[in-house]
């Protein structure tokens, strides 16, 4: 419960402010009228996002001014259009309405900065996965005595760390490695002292790449699943039996993103070394996401709605579905991440590790920071 009042506090300061991107927008077009002898007056800089008309460029004149572009302090990323320059204008203004993640259109694309611990990240994060790793806080109330109790406090901290991002030669499609871990634990609010039940620890190596409006994440992952000493103290006497869960993978999933903010995903699992030996292999995902355009300019503040779904071959290829909804908040950011409430609801088995042999539904409300 610390944890969701520390990660409610408004941000003090949002990623990009209005100042800032006026600032940027009068540096990027000094920029391309100095190195290239572009004039480009009339860019539009949106939280950090550079929009450049590349309508009447020339091929290497593109690709060197998206060059520049990525490399100025402040850009997170920079939109191309194919729209000319005048056209930019009135086309631009209305894209920077919409949030800048998500006003791009089928003539759009974004690129990332590259190099060295560059920011931003080519595969979004899978909204209502219960295990992409990030930074959470929720309360969940099970249908059914699981884990010991009914109502559950549930936290994760992780993040995904790119380490080096490139393009793919001149073009504007790219690749990034990295590093992606996460910690997930459940707490028993029943319990005297809210004791521990299961915690999760998760890292990887990770590739990705993206092109337009498509994009991949593929990782060589371990994951090991720990129970928590009171819980064990109090089934001493029951038949609950302790599985030692440790086991190494790779995943492939691969996403593409419609206009107006819809998301399409999906993939697949292989695991390897896995202990228990009769650990079955296989394992699918997919599901969609929709962040709206559409902007509540009083609040800062646009709905957000989300589903996954897993099937396990070890679990007889059953659905394990988790669904979530809510608002993200665009001026409550740390690091670039935004603060969304939503409401979740699951039904499938556990994706809590020692027990994911149990079948549990439960209804939730948590709090999520996500780029």
């Amino acid at each position: 419960m610390a944890a969701l009042g520390v990660m409610l506090l408004p941000a003090p300061v949002a990623h990009a402010t209005a100042a800032d991107d006026t600032y940027i927008a009068g540096y990027a077009a000094g920029v391309l009228k100095q190195s290239l002898n572009l004039d480009m007056r009339s860019l539009v800089v949106r939280d950090g996002v550079v929009t450049l008309p590349t309508g009447d460029l020339k091929a290497d004149d593109r690709d060197k001014a998206v060059q520049l572009l990525s490399e100025i302090p402040g850009v997170n990323a920079v939109r191309t259009s194919e729209a000319t320059s005048p056209q930019l204008t009135a086309d631009a203004t209305k894209s920077a309405r919409m949030p800048a993640d998500e006003a791009t259109s089928v003539n759009e694309s974004i690129v990332l900065p590259t190099g060295l611990l560059p920011t931003g990240h080519l595969f979004k994060p899978l909204l209502a996965d219960p295990r992409w790793a990030h930074f959470s806080a929720a309360y969940r109330n099970f249908q059914s005595n699981n884990f010991d109790g009914r109502d559950i406090g549930s936290v994760s901290f992780g993040e995904t760390i790119p380490f080096y991002r490139s393009n793919f030669g001149r073009s504007s499609a790219q690749w990034e490695a990295g590093l992606q871990a996460g910690v997930f634990s459940d707490f028993n609010l029943n319990a005297s002292s809210s004791d521990l039940v299961n915690t999760d620890f998760i890292v990887s190596a990770y590739s990705s790449v993206r092109a337009g409006q498509f994009s991949a994440f593929g990782r060589l992952f371990h994951q090991s699943s720990h129970l928590g000493d009171e819980f064990l103290l109090r089934q001493l006497t029951s038949k609950f039996e302790r599985v030692n869960l440790s086991y190494e993978g790779v995943d492939l999933k691969l996403s593409y993103e419609f206009p107006y903010g819809i998301r399409l995903y999906g993939g697949g699992a292989g695991l390897f070394h896995r202990e228990p030996s009769e650990l079955k292999i296989w394992s699918v995902q997919y599901g969609m996401e929709f962040r709206s355009p559409w902007r509540l300019e009083f609040a800062s503040m646009r709905p957000i709605i989300a589903a996954d779904v897993k099937n396990h071959e070890e679990n007889d290829w059953n659905y394990d579905v988790s669904a979530r909804a809510g608002v993200e908040f665009d001026n409550l950011q740390v690091l670039g991440r935004k603060l969304q409430i939503m409401g979740e609801y699951y039904n499938g088995f556990s994706p809590s590790g020692q027990f994911y042999r149990e079948k549990v539904e439960y209804f939730g409300l948590g709090a999520h920071y996500f780029f």
